[in-house]
């Protein structure tokens, strides 16, 4: 007998919970938030200012928390395949199982990311620092890119029976997103730098949630210099409170999007 709507959402919230709790008992869990406690208080210790510290930890967890966003889903994925299959033979709805397992990963790494870097910086005296927003920033971005890679993560998973090629496919993914995407945009920009390239550099950017993270939080920290004739630009749009609130809108689609692939791969995949 199919479940109703209520009991649907209350099943999928059930096993919300249990990945929640079976990822924050992992060891993995613990390794990754005492990472970052550490992480914390290192960088606190060495720049001494928070304002210093948050640019620091900027270019380290931009590239982190998508790589672990990454590791974690696929990992998950292929390790609960038996508990996931025993699900299956319930009445309970495809898309519900797996979207329970997706917040239940994506929410307990923020929750190390929130607790990991968070506590160092309350301790150091946060509250009263003029970095506030920008160490908030910081953690709402790091939410943003852990949602869509577990998300993006679990879509390559459900892809492929096999797991070295899921996990594979999944790493690459965040190698070209991370690394190799960077280096087209810049190539281009040479080859064309005769052309107009404004609207080019700022859908380019759009196109890719790491590069868009990095130029949001550079912009906030007021150091768009760095990124010389482009920082203009991004700043020229992004830098201003309408670009401020399409970026995070843009952020919002790019976790929507892997919500709505995982929920059609879910329907449709023969188990």
């Amino acid at each position: 007998m199919p479940l109703r709507p209520l009991q649907l959402r209350k099943a999928m919230l059930k096993i919300l919970k249990y990945s929640f709790y079976d990822l924050i008992r992992s060891r993995w869990s613990y390794v990754y938030f005492l990472f970052y406690l550490a992480l914390g208080f290192v960088l606190l210790f060495l720049n001494n200012d928070v304002s210093k510290a948050v640019i620091t930890l900027m270019n380290v967890i931009i590239v982190l928390i998508p790589l672990i966003g990454t590791i974690f889903g696929v990992m998950y994925y292929y390790n609960s395949r038996e508990f996931t299959e025993l699900l299956l033979a319930q009445p309970i709805k495809r898309t519900s199982i797996f979207m329970g397992q997706y917040f239940g990963v994506a929410g307990s790494l923020t929750l190390s990311l929130v607790l990991g870097l968070g506590i160092p910086f309350l301790l150091y005296g946060l509250m009263r620092s003029n970095a506030i927003f920008d160490f908030t920033l910081l953690l709402v971005t790091g939410a943003f890119l852990t949602f869509i890679f577990v998300g993006l993560s679990f879509v390559i998973a459900i892809s492929n029976e096999n797991k070295i090629k899921g996990f594979g496919y999944a790493v690459l993914l965040w190698l070209f997103l991370a690394v190799v995407y960077d280096g087209l945009f810049l190539m281009s920009l040479i080859m064309f730098e005769e052309y107009p390239l404004d609207t080019f550099s700022l859908v380019a950017t759009a196109l890719n949630p790491i590069d868009l993270s990095r130029i949001l939080i550079l912009l906030k920290l007021d150091i768009s210099a760095l990124l010389g004739y482009t920082g203009a630009i991004f700043k020229k749009f992004f830098g201003t409170d309408l670009g401020f609130l399409v970026s995070m809108a843009i952020l919002l689609v790019w976790t929507v999007l892997p919500i709505l692939g995982l929920r059609y791969k879910a329907k449709r995949k023969d188990f």
